[in-house]
C-alpha cells in the first residue's frame, strides 16, 4: 500500500468535541455537511477525496482508507506552538503551561515520523517512532500475517465496556498480546493491517451512542468515558510510554467514502474528549477510522451497535512485545 498523500495544511484550531469546526473550514456535525467541501481527483490510478482536515484514498485495487491530521488534538490547553520545516521534515512543538513539550515530526508526505514528550527539565521520552520498517517487509504499510490464535475467553479479548467492571477495563489496558510478538511494527503497519492489530485485546466503547451520520458525542453521554479514561490513566502511571489506538466504526448505511470520513471523526471526537475532559495525555492516543469494514452486527441496515469506537493498547506492537521497552533513539 503506497503512502497516502499529505492532508491540506490548515490552521490547527482545535475541534470542539465532535462538532467538527476547524477554523471555519469544516462546518456542521453530520457527514452530509461535508459533501460540498469534499474534492475528488485521480492521481496515479488512485482516487483521492480531499476534505479540509483529512483525505480518503481508494487505490486501483479498490481498497480504501482514510488519513487525518491528529495535530488538531494537541492545540487544546497549549501555551504556545512552534512549527518549522528542515530538510523536508516538519517539526511541531506544543508547549504546555507546565513547561513540558510535545514534539511531533512529520515527513514530506505528511506521515507521522516521531512523537516525543520533553519534560520541563529537558528529559525526553519517545512515545511513537514511526520510521521503523522491518527489512523483511515488502513495501507499503499492509502486513500480511495470519489471524492471531486467541486462547483467552472472548469476553476478555473483546471487552464490552457496558458490562465490564473497572478492574477488567484496567486489566485490558495492560493486557499482553494474545500471542508472541516477533518483531516491531510501525504505527502505519498497525493502523492498516487488521491481523496485526488483532494481536491485542480491545474494548468496545458501546456506552457511547452515535446518531446516524454524526460524530458528535452527546454531553449526557460524555461521562460514560470516565471508566475508559481511568483505565488509560492508570496504565500510563505504570508506563508513561503506553500508546492507545482509538478506532472509529460505522454501520453499513451510506457510501464507503462517507463512512471512512465519519468513522475517523468519531475516533477523533472520542480521543479529544478523553484529553479535554479526563486529562488523558493527547500524545499517548492515536486514532483511525475504519468505516463499515468491521461490522459487529452483520446487517446492511441501520445499527446502533455498529456505530461505535474501540480502544486498543498497541504499545507491544510498537516495541516488539518487550515489556516497558523504550522506543529506539531518535536519529
Amino acid at each position: 500500500m503506497p503512502p497516502p498523500p499529505r492532508p491540506q495544511q490548515r490552521d490547527l484550531t482545535p475541534l470542539a468535541i465532535g462538532a467538527g469546526v476547524v477554523a471555519g473550514a469544516v462546518i456542521g456535525a453530520t457527514i452530509a455537511d461535508l459533501h460540498s467541501q469534499r474534492r475528488e481527483v485521480v492521481e496515479g490510478g488512485r482516487t483521492v477525496y480531499t476534505e479540509p482536515d483529512r483525505i480518503i484514498i481508494r487505490d486501483p485495487g479498490g481498497q480504501a482508507y482514510v488519513r487525518g491530521n491528529d495535530l488538531y488534538r494537541f492545540r487544546y490547553g497549549a501555551r504556545d506552538i512552534r512549527t518549522d520545516t528542515v530538510g523536508g521534515e516538519t517539526r511541531t512543538v506544543v508547549i504546555r503551561p507546565d513547561g513540558s513539550e510535545v514534539i511531533t515530526v512529520v515527513g514530506p508526505d505528511g506521515s507521522l515520523l516521531r512523537r516525543i514528550r520533553r519534560d520541563p527539565r529537558g528529559r525526553e521520552i519517545v512515545i511513537i517512532d514511526n520510521t521503523y520498517r522491518d527489512p523483511r517487509a515488502v513495501g507499503g504499510f499492509y502486513v500480511d500475517v495470519p489471524p492471531p490464535v486467541v486462547s483467552i475467553p472472548y469476553d476478555r479479548y473483546i471487552v464490552d465496556a457496558q458490562e465490564a467492571s473497572p478492574q477488567v477495563i484496567y486489566e485490558t489496558m495492560r493486557a499482553p498480546p494474545v500471542q508472541r510478538i516477533d518483531r516491531r511494527y510501525s504505527l502505519d503497519e498497525i493502523r492498516y493491517s487488521p491481523n496485526v492489530r488483532m494481536q491485542m485485546p480491545s474494548i468496545d466503547v458501546n456506552t457511547i451512542n452515535f446518531e446516524t451520520g454524526s460524530w458528535t458525542i452527546p454531553p449526557d453521554q460524555a461521562a460514560r468515558l470516565q471508566v475508559i479514561a481511568d483505565g488509560i490513566n492508570q496504565a500510563l502511571q505504570a508506563n508513561p510510554q503506553e500508546v492507545f489506538l482509538i478506532e472509529g466504526h460505522t454501520d453499513a448505511v451510506g457510501n464507503e467514502v462517507d463512512n471512512l470520513s465519519l468513522s475517523d471523526r468519531r475516533a477523533q471526537a472520542a480521543a479529544e474528549l478523553l484529553t479535554q475532559q479526563f486529562n488523558v495525555p493527547a500524545e499517548n492516543l492515536t486514532s483511525q477510522g475504519y468505516g463499515e469494514q468491521y461490522l459487529k452486527e452483520q446487517t446492511q441496515g441501520s445499527s446502533l451497535i455498529n456505530r461505535r469506537v474501540t480502544v486498543r493498547r498497541i504499545t507491544p506492537l510498537l516495541n516488539g512485545g518487550q515489556a516497558n521497552a523504550a522506543p529506539p533513539p531518535r536519529q
